[in-house]
């Protein structure tokens, strides 16, 4: 079936971007709107060439697992909620680091709204929401991808952004516990947090209320060296308690009356 130049020119953007992308990377990428895009991977989705999901695409042909779009989809309200409050944490003209969770992508679309940040980033889609934004100056982690978190992680990762003085780590995570603290499924991806908290003046750590009764096998950020959490439902016992001990102070994002 013959493609129409649109067509041909989302299809080799999605190539570029490691063969899955949001529809507002693709917007910005050919820059046109998001309801251009959308239509567009409507009809390539009928040829077979890729697949939609909730607020983005995948090459069908390729090996990507969608399932960074799969999270990025689930409890999209409770994650905008989240990101507005982090919004009002981070001030104008800090470095921030932000990592390549589904919860921190909507951050970095709230933080479009700041200005002369230097954000630093392992996260593909998180560079390219923030850059050439009021002043932004965007920096993008070197590292070996991994194309379900469309993102780096590795030794160069880690040496890359020990030349930062981190003001703020914004993170998110794949589960938490009362007794073991903030967990991932990768231990890259808990490694690198780890190391980075070390080192922020201060962190962050953004989950909706399903994290709360995940699991996961590695440990990430040490809980004391954790300042704030931002959630969007009011904490149980045993977790008021927790981070209470840890220090940590916590926002509950809720929608306005």
């Amino acid at each position: 079936m013959s493609h129409s130049h649109r067509e041909l020119e989302l299809l080799e953007v999605l190539k570029r971007l490691g063969g899955s992308a949001r529809n507002a990377d693709l917007a910005k990428a050919l820059d046109v709107s998001e309801e251009t895009v959308r239509r567009t991977v409507k009809s390539l989705s009928m040829t077979s060439d890729l697949e939609r999901v909730r607020g983005g695409a995948y090459l069908a042909s390729s090996q990507n697992d969608p399932s960074f779009f799969r999270r990025i989809s689930q409890r999209t309200n409770e994650k905008r909620l989240i990101a507005a409050v982090v919004c009002d944490v981070v001030e104008d003209g800090m470095t921030v680091y932000l990592d390549v969770g589904s919860t921190t992508a909507y951050v970095a679309e709230d933080l479009r709204l700041r200005r002369n940040l230097t954000v630093v980033t392992n996260s593909i889609g998180v560079a390219q929401t923030l850059v050439n934004v009021n002043g932004n100056r965007v920096h993008l982690l070197g590292g070996e991808m991994q194309v379900n978190d469309r993102g780096t992680f590795g030794h160069d990762t880690y040496c890359q952004v020990q030349r930062f003085a981190l003001d703020m780590a914004i993170f998110s995570l794949d589960a938490v516990s009362a007794s073991k603290g903030f967990l991932y499924q990768s231990s890259v991806e808990s490694q690198l947090s780890a190391a980075i908290a070390e080192k922020a003046d201060r962190v962050l750590v953004a989950f909706d209320h399903g994290k709360l009764s995940e699991t996961a096998p590695y440990v990430g950020p040490d809980p004391r060296q954790v300042d704030y959490v931002v959630t969007d439902s009011p904490l149980d016992e045993p977790f008021v308690t927790a981070f209470a001990d840890w220090g940590i102070q916590s926002f509950i994002a809720s929608r306005k009356s």
